[in-house]
């Protein structure tokens, strides 16, 4: 009994040493399209997973922002910022309450096909490209690829555009097959600088850092896993890194390739296209007052998403 209660003790003063700053929210893949869509039949998927969001938001109480990793419009993205979809897809999804803070957003693959910036590389003509913090009526996307430091939280954003890595199956589906390569592969230049000069500069001690890709597809790239997974601050110090991408339409830890001690996530399992595993749903992200940082997924029902006849359920 002794034991149990020192147990108990430590347990209880490691709460109290323990105090959550601020809390987040990681989505992606989606914006189910009623016509073109993988094998989620409905919207009740989306739906589901926007609800329980909602339910997180509520309970959490602190959720600063929402971090987005694209494929936002199945199946080719918005036109402009008139187009209806931000309505039927997003505004008419997710709570007000969940809209009442940032959605730091990329853009994903099949964002990019009806994208008049696809052709052009041109931030003025970019459909989800939003400068202002303050305008929670559009995503929070100041450029293809961004940084944001959050001073507050010691903590970093970094959003990185890496399209090109999905090019040849991307580019054949725009009206601009060989500008479309030439954009993607400037804004990967664009976005792996930033990369390294962010993780070389920044002082923050927590970073999170996305894209639409999850870091599997970095097998080209094994010195961006190695800053990822053995990332350091100026003068030597230690940073803890969280990365997240989509693309793949699970919610998981497995199918990434590992960065520890840093942690990485695929989160495109939003109920947009389809379900390539049981894992359905969004991630919560919890960033403590001793500069730790936790990331767990909240998953929904997969029946609801992909149907029970997809899975052999005992």
């Amino acid at each position: 009994m002794a034991q149990l209660g020192a147990l108990v003790g430590a347990l209880i003063s490691l709460a109290h040493a323990q105090k959550r700053e601020a809390s987040f929210l990681v989505i992606g893949d989606w914006g189910w399209d009623d016509v073109a869509h993988g094998n989620i039949q409905s919207r009740a998927c989306q739906n589901l997973i926007a609800e329980s969001m909602h339910e997180a938001f509520l309970e959490l109480g602190d959720v600063k922002f929402v971090i987005n990793v694209g494929d936002s419009f199945y199946p080719v993205g918005v036109v402009d910022k008139e187009d209806p979809q931000w309505d039927t897809k997003w505004r008419n999804v997710y709570s007000s309450s969940l809209r009442s803070v940032p959605w730091y957003s990329v853009y994903g693959n099949h964002d990019m096909l009806a994208e008049k910036s696809t052709c052009s590389n041109s931030e003025s003509e970019a459909a989800q490209i939003n400068y202002d913090a303050s305008n929670l009526d559009r995503f929070f996307m100041p450029g293809f690829s961004w940084f944001l430091e959050h001073p507050d939280l010691d903590l970093e954003i970094v959003a990185l555009d890496l399209n090109d890595l999905w090019a040849a199956q991307t580019c054949p589906h725009t009206s601009c097959k060989e500008s479309c390569h030439a954009s993607l592969a400037q804004r990967a230049e664009v976005a792996w600088d930033l990369f390294y000069e962010r993780m070389e500069n920044s002082n923050a001690s927590n970073m999170l850092v996305f894209s639409h890709y999850p870091t599997d597809y970095f097998w080209a790239y094994p010195e961006v896993l190695g800053n990822l997974s053995e990332a350091v601050r100026p003068g030597g110090l230690e940073r803890h890194v969280e990365y997240f991408g989509g693309h793949r339409h699970n919610v998981d830890q497995e199918s990434t390739t590992s960065i520890k001690p840093s942690n990485s996530w695929l989160v495109g399992g939003g109920g947009g296209w389809s379900c390539d595993g049981r894992q359905q749903g969004f991630l919560v992200g919890e960033i403590f007052d001793d500069g730790s940082m936790t990331t767990r997924p909240v998953l929904v029902d997969y029946c609801s998403c992909c149907g029970c006849w997809w899975w052999w359920r005992p």
